[in-house]
């Protein structure tokens, strides 16, 4: 058999152009595994709330909770929609059931954390996301029925979200729970009174909580999502409309429901270990000028 022949590199060492390859070749196994390989680990072995999870930034949340590494419970008052979300999860490999929950109740809220434990034995994060936008009226006018069923769902429900998340969290031995705002938990939305009030009400609720909780190991943060690109938008908003409220940021452009998700498991994990009591606003410089 012909023998190859050998090469000397600086050091001395022997090489043949069979090793070479075969060096190459593991070097880059090794760099395509670094770049696409799910890490996966920001959430590892955590169990996760997030309602209103059918669709646009709940779901978005679900979903990369689940990419890295949490145990999802996907709540919405929708079930088809509820149940499409988990199903996405479970084909990528993800873990996650559906649980419908009408987060204006405090029973509901109740029972979807019981159902939480009930299924993975603890809850370390919760996403209060559920909302709506109300109709838009002047405040001297605004209809007192929508108020209440505006207040009931973007406040109550924060708060009764919290209310049973924070009382099994301390069994645990602690946890993180990221209220949904807006950037009307900060600047006003003419014509959305409601609105701006519960918005402004969930920043407070959140200070409140994360102060109450600091030393008990439980963080509680709010983030204030600017205008997103979600289906209701995209549904609603023709493109000059869409182009016109792009036009209000800095950035230019609307936001996506990625970008919030990202934040949100930001400041759900660890990683964020020293924040709470904050509200974190994500809206392209729109409340910067």
């Amino acid at each position: 058999m012909k023998q190859e022949k050998l090469t000397f590199n600086k050091f001395g060492f022997g090489i043949n152009a069979q090793t070479i390859l075969i060096a190459y070749c593991a070097f880059s196994y090794h760099l395509l595994y670094i770049n696409f390989t799910p890490v996966m680990s920001l959430l590892k072995d955590k169990v996760a709330i997030v309602t209103g999870a059918g669709s646009g930034i709940g779901k978005a949340i679900a979903v990369l909770y689940a990419q890295e590494g949490a145990k999802v419970v996907v709540s919405d008052i929708n079930e088809t929609s509820g149940q499409q979300v988990v199903n996405e999860i479970k084909s990528s490999g993800g873990e996650a059931f559906f649980f419908k929950a009408d987060t204006s109740s405090a029973e509901d809220n109740k029972q979807l954390v019981a159902a939480a434990v009930a299924q993975y034995g603890r809850l370390d994060v919760a996403c209060n996301n559920a909302g709506i936008g109300g109709p838009a009226q002047l405040t001297g006018e605004y209809d007192i029925e929508a108020w209440n069923k505006v207040i009931s769902i973007n406040l109550n429900g924060v708060f009764y979200g919290c209310r049973y998340q924070l009382e099994q969290m301390e069994k645990n031995g602690g946890g993180s729970i990221v209220n949904i705002a807006s950037i009307h938990g900060t600047v006003a939305a003419p014509y959305s009174s409601a609105y701006t009030a519960t918005k402004h009400a969930v920043v407070g609720l959140t200070k409140n909580i994360g102060a109450e909780y600091a030393q008990k190991n439980i963080r509680c943060n709010a983030v204030g999502p600017g205008y997103i690109l979600t289906p209701l938008l995209e549904t609603h908003l023709d493109d000059a409309a869409k182009k016109a409220i792009a036009a209000k940021a800095p950035m230019n452009r609307l936001g996506t429901s990625k970008e919030i998700a990202e934040l949100v498991a930001f400041l759900s994990s660890d990683k964020a270990s020293f924040s709470t009591g904050a509200y974190y606003i994500a809206d392209g410089g729109y409340t910067a000028i």
